[in-house]
């Protein structure tokens, strides 16, 4: 029981932060599945499972404030599931630690580049809305896609700032897509690639879906209510840790 509470409550508090700054569970719910026993191919199956339940917690939030444009949702599943199935298949096969080491220096990355710039993500001014945008546009995502389905530690995270610096999006808009289409999309499918490889610790999951379905809805409702400012603090916050944790991990 002891076991459960702590699973809750650490899914509970990953996804809430991941849902206020579109990505980052895997900083604190992958680990914690690590350091109970779990070796790193069931934990990450296990944790891709859960994560899609932070998109639906989310997801009812976000569609019920406003409209998406379709056609974004489309780029971003056509583009970007083929990348998710082949860095599923991959991930297996690849130094796990070069892959942190690498993802945690750009994780970092992101965080002080939105620090320097912090005009960016306020204003929501949506641009390359044309074949040729939606075209660079969904090669971006593929190649996200290859490190959402690979390494699930705050791959969201880059889908984020990808939408706000090529379509324009403020934070706000783009950790809705984010949440919703990875969160849902990129990571089921990742998770049954994964599942045709790896056992899963279907026990652990109740206590995990339940904590991923509320913290992103809290996080979803956050993010709405109080605005830009708090998701772009909260994203530049959790990609320093997660880099760093990604760091750590690596070494």
């Amino acid at each position: 029981m002891l076991e459960h509470i702590f699973l809750f409550i650490i899914s509970l508090i990953a996804n809430t932060l991941s849902s206020l700054a579109g990505g980052g569970a895997g900083l604190l719910q992958l680990p914690a599945l690590i350091f109970l026993g779990l070796p790193f191919g069931v934990a990450l199956v296990t944790h891709k499972i859960a994560a899609v339940a932070l998109g639906v917690g989310a997801s009812i939030k976000h569609l019920k404030n406003g409209s998406f444009k379709w056609q974004l949702v489309t780029i971003m599943t056509a583009g970007a599931l083929p990348g998710v199935v082949l860095g599923a298949n991959i991930i297996l096969t690849l130094p796990e630690n070069i892959a942190m080491l690498c993802l945690g220096v750009l994780t970092i990355g992101l965080g002080v580049y939105s620090i320097l710039k912090p005009n960016l993500g306020m204003t929501d001014g949506l641009k390359n809305l044309n074949l040729k945008g939606y075209i660079i546009g969904g090669l971006g995502l593929f190649l996200l896609g290859i490190l959402n389905g690979s390494l699930t530690s705050g791959t969201g995270l880059f889908v984020t700032i990808w939408l706000i610096h090529w379509f324009g999006m403020n934070y706000a808009r783009a950790v809705s897509y984010t949440l919703v289409m990875v969160g849902i999309l990129w990571n089921g499918s990742g998770a049954i690639a994964l599942a045709l490889q790896e056992s899963i610790k279907w026990d652990w999951l109740p206590a995990l879906i339940l904590g991923a379905l509320i913290g992103g809805y809290i996080g979803a409702h956050l993010a709405i209510a109080k605005g830009n400012i708090l998701v772009k603090r909260t994203f530049e916050i959790m990609t320093i840790l997660t880099g760093i944790a990604l760091l750590y991990k690596a070494f």
